[in-house]
């Protein structure tokens, strides 16, 4: 398949080949309802530590994750991660009767909190102990499973190749793959070249290459070089939730975004504050909210972004976000 060609998962026709990538504590409900504003290929939800969902007394930080994962008219994909095949079936089962339509497995998270737990990129280093988890996922669930990966572990472990075509076997319907091993956690430059050798496997699904795409230069160069069909849009998106809609737009003439400026960039920054202290209450809402608050104000130029961050009440952030954002330089 080439790029421009409808990717089809199960009874889903994804949209344009921009899609947003999994981001621990970031791409929660309420930053996906941003995204969802704008428009996406695909959305994957944060992290779901599968650990945390089949424990009997889930921590409430799993339940707030876990909640209302799959709201929205745009395809979402849960994804989860974790070492043992019985709990990662389990939770694969769990999120799929929430209503996920796409399970996607984790082993590309470089984090040392998931890696010491021998999960995320870690299962790079052991590919007979990771097909076992794949086996597990794929039998568990009727709902299409992929798979996201980094390169290798490190440069003496470049297997993602090997990976790729182990996975496609086991009925995996789509893979992703971070140009970066885990050694180099998100150091240097993604390496989309070194992507190809997955492209090049026959018999392949779908293939989306991840790393360092932020604009429309980006995600053609990393289409061009890793020989994928389509791309992941990670954090590039923070701050700027209409960047998928308009790389999409600009790759293939797909409805270009009214990206927001003057008070309509207000009103939209001010919208996803509100739906973070909605979603998660107001004393964890506050603090959730002002990293993204903080993003908003790099991405778009806008002034007082350290009293923004330091507002310890709702009405303070409000007003500051209006008096910020209403005169901020144009978005891009």
């Amino acid at each position: 398949m080439q790029f421009g060609e409808p990717i089809i998962l199960g009874d889903m026709r994804l949209g344009p080949p921009v899609f947003l990538a999994p981001m621990a504590g970031i791409t929660d409900l309420p930053f996906r309802r941003a995204v969802a504003r704008y428009g996406a290929g695909l959305m994957v939800s944060e992290m779901v530590a599968s650990t945390e969902m089949v424990t009997p007394r889930p921590s409430t930080r799993a339940a707030v994750r876990a909640k209302a994962l799959t709201e929205g008219a745009l395809p979402v994909s849960v994804q989860i991660a974790g070492r043992e095949a019985g709990a990662m079936a389990e939770t694969a089962r769990i999120v799929a009767g929430m209503g996920a339509r796409i399970v996607d497995i984790n082993m590309g998270c470089p984090a040392k909190k998931v890696t010491g737990g021998l999960s995320g990129a870690a299962l790079m280093r052991d590919l007979d102990h990771a097909l076992g988890l794949i086996d597990a996922v794929v039998g568990a669930v009727s709902v299409p499973v992929t798979l996201k990966m980094r390169l290798g572990w490190d440069e003496d472990c470049l297997n993602a190749a090997d990976l790729a075509r182990r996975a496609t076997d086991a009925g995996v319907r789509m893979l992703t793959v971070h140009g970066r091993t885990r050694a180099q956690f998100y150091k240097g430059q993604a390496d989309w070249t070194r992507i190809r050798a997955v492209a090049n496997l026959p018999g392949r699904p779908p293939l989306v290459a991840n790393g360092d795409v932020v604009d429309a230069a980006s995600a053609r160069a990393a289409l061009a070089a890793s020989g994928a069909e389509a791309v992941m849009v990670g954090r590039g998106a923070q701050g700027a939730p209409w960047r998928l809609a308009r790389i999409a737009h600009d790759l293939t003439g797909s409805p270009a975004p009214q990206v927001p400026q003057g008070d309509a960039l207000a009103d939209a920054v001010a919208e996803h504050y509100e739906d973070m202290l909605d979603f998660y209450g107001t004393d964890l809402g506050l603090r959730v909210a002002r990293k993204h608050l903080g993003w908003y104000a790099d991405a778009n130029g806008a002034p007082l972004r350290d009293q923004m961050l330091r507002a310890d009440s709702p009405a303070a952030a409000l007003a500051l976000i209006r008096q910020a954002f209403s005169d901020a330089p144009v978005a891009a």
